[in-house]
């Protein structure tokens, strides 16, 4: 699914221009984005949550090579899917 989906999708069931459901979608990617980027946690009821995890800085090794090299400390984003969505998608495969 693409950002250009989830405007059709917004425009063919709120029934908004496909210019204001892009825009739309946008504004909320930016805003999440945004809050990430300040060290906040996002999370969206029914759906999940993207956490912010701080790395400390290890040694890695290269696999070709087996050169031991530094890993920098970063900050990375995971996502945790909520119980409903985890059931949804499980339910999928259901037979």
């Amino acid at each position: 699914m693409t950002r250009a989906d989830l405007a059709e999708a917004l425009h063919r069931t709120v029934g908004l221009s496909r210019n204001e459901a892009l825009h739309m979608v946008e504004q909320i990617l930016a805003r999440m984005s945004d809050a990430l980027a300040a060290g906040e946690n996002v999370k969206i009821t029914n759906f999940g949550t993207f956490l912010l995890n701080d790395k400390a800085e290890r040694i890695g090794r290269n696999p070709k090579t087996g050169v031991e090299v530094p890993v920098s400390a970063r900050r990375v984003v995971t996502f945790r899917p909520s119980q409903g969505l985890r059931d949804q998608v499980a339910g999928s495969l259901a037979p």
